[in-house]
């Protein structure tokens, strides 16, 4: 069993995604990703700005972004998506645990901004989801040189940690507190 494998349907179980919609978008999802890409994330999305267009699947690996829909009557699949995280631009998310649910957007190659909800069960689970895409989309060199001083910080990395601090202040945390947690 390859990489792919192994870590997909964990992905998709944790997500909670049924076994038959798994069986149906793995073909197209296994053409559009290599053997050996490990899956971070699989979930069930809509589009943020057509909510009423149906459901797609989204699986983000370490390397590709891949979206699937599937439309509501004839349940037929479509590639929406499949681009590298590298050609993905002005990667945004925006974390809800009110609504139980994070937007992601993104810029893609053709210049069309792509905006999804992701749903999920819990407030916490937000968080998780959160955390997830940070390591997905932090930038390597922020990875390596994570004791660098605070002037030496990509602006990425700053406004990753600005949008994480206030993720900690709506939950009644201060930034003293942030400091201690990491």
């Amino acid at each position: 069993m390859d990489v792919f494998s192994r870590t997909f349907l964990p992905a998709a179980a944790e997500a909670g995604v049924a076994i038959p919609t798994v069986s149906r978008h793995m073909p197209v999802l296994r053409r559009c990703v290599a053997a050996d890409d490990a899956a971070a994330l699989v979930a069930r999305c809509t589009r943020a700005d057509r909510p009423a267009q149906g459901e797609y699947l989204m699986l983000l690996t370490y390397r590709r972004l891949v979206v699937t829909h599937e439309s509501r009557v004839l349940h037929r699949l479509r590639l929406h998506l499949n681009t590298e995280l590298g050609h993905l631009g002005n990667v945004t998310w925006n974390p809800d645990p009110r609504l139980s649910a994070v937007e992601l957007a993104a810029t893609a190659v053709d210049g069309v901004r792509e905006r999804f909800w992701i749903q999920v069960g819990h407030p916490k689970q937000v968080w998780h989801l959160d955390a997830l895409l940070s390591h997905v989309f932090r930038p390597r060199a922020a990875r390596v040189g994570a004791g660098t001083a605070a002037g030496d910080v990509p602006a990425a990395t700053r406004d990753a940690l600005r949008r994480d601090t206030a993720a900690w202040e709506t939950l009644g945390r201060s930034r003293r507190d942030l400091a201690v947690a990491f």
